[in-house]
């Protein structure tokens, strides 16, 4: 566990100690009768200073009338400062989710993860394979059950999504709330000049009016993506000063 993560659950015990003592309009001179541990080390401990043993905390438990696992118990906002060490890309297909991401974990000693292949590993089968036998709502299906797995995996991540995950609800309040989420964004004809650049115009493949299209499906989804924590303009940047912007937005955050 990193310093600043044990200082903050060290400080979290100490609040709980102190809350429970005041429930019980105990003094802590009452409090280190009651326990037998000094004064002294109860002041350490509800100051976020103590690293108390496990038995000395056991007495305190017993004296304000709880258990220790009651005291121990991470609160809410450590866990998802926890949880929030996994960052996820969300965006277009062409916004550079692969890419950035790819380097970004290098950089940042992180697990990198491409959702889509989580989805055809959870399928066990191709994403054309997903969507021919079992549709859009299959495809959500296993995307959920992937993304689940993932994150019950890895507590340090970069996660490049699907472009669509955006658009189912469940799903994406599960991202938003496990993961910092960075909305990267680019303009219309960025998107098509780097997907055509991958020979892949899916999903407008075979449509005449492709970037009519991807406009309009940009412009659906842009208030889903902008619920992400942060945006990252990548249009006309390279892998390299989008890498090093985003490392500087995640360390202000």
């Amino acid at each position: 566990m990193p310093e600043q993560s044990e200082t903050a659950y060290l400080r979290s015990i100490g609040e709980r100690v102190r809350a429970l003592r005041a429930e019980r309009t105990l003094t802590r001179k009452g409090l280190a009768s009651a326990s037998g541990v000094s004064e002294r080390y109860l002041a350490q401990l509800e100051s976020g200073q103590g690293n108390i043993s496990v038995l000395l905390l056991r007495l305190v438990a017993h004296a304000l009338g709880t258990g220790v696992e009651d005291l121990v118990r991470e609160s809410a906002a450590v866990t998802a400062a926890r949880e929030r060490r996994r960052v996820a890309l969300v965006g277009l297909r062409g916004a550079g989710k692969s890419s950035i991401g790819a380097r970004l974990a290098e950089g940042v000693n992180a697990t990198f993860i491409e959702l889509d292949h989580q989805v055809e590993k959870e399928a066990g089968t191709s994403l054309a394979e997903i969507f021919s036998i079992y549709g859009q709502d299959g495809y959500r299906r296993f995307e959920r059950r992937a993304l689940a797995r993932v994150l019950k995996q890895n507590a340090r991540a970069v996660i490049a999504t699907g472009g669509s995950l955006v658009s189912e609800p469940e799903t994406y309040r599960e991202l938003l709330a496990s993961c910092f989420t960075v909305w990267l964004k680019a303009s219309p004809e960025e998107h098509m000049r780097r997907v055509m650049a991958q020979g892949d115009l899916r999903p407008m493949q075979g449509r005449a009016a492709a970037m009519d299209e991807l406009r309009r499906i940009l412009q659906e989804r842009a208030p889903l993506y902008a619920k992400a924590d942060a945006t990252l303009d990548t249009t006309g940047k390279s892998v390299r000063q989008c890498v090093a912007d985003l490392r500087r937005m995640l360390a202000a955050a």
